[in-house]
């Protein structure tokens, strides 16, 4: 009982993070649960399966809160429901064995990537011109295969490509990121079903996170309006790094007396990261706070 009261705790805490920064709920979660022994391919399939409902409820509290451009949602969502589903029948073949360390590397990498992201500020749109299918369609397929082969990816894949392109608002993209999630995770859960059977589910887990994650979702999609991004993306990022470079050296072998200077690099660069997440935190206050004064010190015309 105490162990699903943790697993739901996850699932509170990681759809969270995925509302507010729309991504990192597979992430953290497929990392937590490969660092309880869990298999690679039943983590991520225990994941997908809770996504279904976690998804579905963020895109409802997105959607009511005019986060949403479906239009985004219809051409991400197709390709990266093909793309999870092959991602998803690739890792169900992988032995145990080779598994671990596929898994845990797009982890890790998924994981410095949010610590190098929200060390920058977001931008702006700079313009109204809407996002064509030649972008959307292979964006999705990408990361739909990431998202299934290593347990999470579709936003960490999705969202910042879309930030970049300087077409949508953030909170926007955000939530048509976690909408679209919803049929990426349905062909995810398929292909698992298909190459694991019902047993690879580990369905207490699937339970928990489940539960946990749809308890969080409406808060989340609220709370993308004045949580600061660059803090909690650079503190998830550092715990993603950290368990998975755990589990890559335990995968490989690593010699004991090497991992403690491992795990020191690693929490200095998490330090650093979060100093200059909060640094780019400070300065866009800042100047959002000189850019509402600017007007009023202005003379008035005659």
């Amino acid at each position: 009982m105490r162990k699903l009261l943790v697993l739901a705790l996850i699932g509170l805490a990681a759809q969270l993070v995925d509302g507010a920064l729309g991504m990192a709920y597979g992430v953290t979660s497929s990392t937590l649960l490969l660092l309880a022994g869990v298999a690679p391919a039943s983590a991520s399939a225990s994941v997908h399966l809770a996504e279904i409902g976690t998804t579905l409820a963020s895109g409802v509290a997105h959607w009511r809160f005019g986060n949403v451009d479906w239009r985004v949602v219809l051409r991400i969502a197709v390709p990266g429901a093909i793309g999870a589903f092959a991602g998803a029948t690739f890792l169900s073949s992988l032995s145990t064995e080779a598994a671990a360390p596929w898994m845990a590397s797009i982890l890790l990498a998924l994981g410095v990537y949010l610590l190098v992201r929200f060390t920058r500020p977001f931008n702006a749109p700079r313009t109204r011109r809407p996002l064509r299918s030649r972008f959307l369609a292979p964006l999705g397929l990408v990361a739909g295969f990431v998202d299934s082969t290593g347990g999470g990816g579709w936003g960490p894949v999705a969202t910042p490509s879309l930030l970049v392109s300087g077409r949508m608002e953030p909170r926007k993209v955000v939530g048509s990121v976690d909408t679209s999630e919803f049929l990426v995770a349905i062909a995810a859960s398929l292909g698992f079903l298909l190459g694991l059977g019902s047993e690879g589910f580990v369905l207490p887990t699937v339970a928990a996170l489940l539960i946990g994650g749809v308890i969080a979702a409406p808060i989340a999609a609220w709370l993308i309006r004045v949580i600061p991004a660059q803090l909690l993306g650079a503190a998830v990022g550092g715990v993603i790094v950290l368990t998975n470079a755990r589990t890559l050296m335990r995968s490989f072998d690593v010699a004991a007396g090497i991992r403690p200077l491992v795990y020191l690099t690693v929490v200095v660069a998490w330090g650093v990261a979060f100093a200059l997440a909060l640094r780019v935190l400070r300065r866009t206050r800042q100047t959002s706070v000189d850019e509402a004064v600017e007007p009023a010190l202005e003379p008035a015309r005659p």
